[in-house]
């Protein structure tokens, strides 16, 4: 279970580009993900917390340098922080 103290790592298994604003990540080993999705792609929220993702911030820092940046409750950037981190984990595109 994930909590404010988790620190994701992104998976050595994918890459990650952003084209044209789009941020894309593709798997390069299988068992990432889906065996019908060859790519993924972020939305806004998706792509602003992907990109805090470095290895040694945790899921509180993320949320809490989300919050200082957005107008928007802790509680909720909290919620779509661990959501969102929560699928990648599941489709083996984070680790934590």
């Amino acid at each position: 279970m994930l909590s404010e103290k988790t620190i994701p790592v992104k998976s050595e298994d994918i890459v990650s580009r952003e084209i044209e604003g789009e941020l894309l990540i593709v798997p390069i080993s299988s068992g990432i993900g889906d065996m019908e999705d060859e790519l993924y792609t972020l939305n806004e929220t998706g792509k602003e917390i992907w990109n805090l993702i470095d290895g040694q911030r945790s899921l509180g820092t993320i949320t809490a340098d989300l919050s200082s940046r957005y107008d928007a409750q802790k509680d909720e950037i909290s919620k779509d922080v661990i959501g969102i981190v929560s699928e990648l984990v599941n489709r083996k595109i984070l680790n934590v």
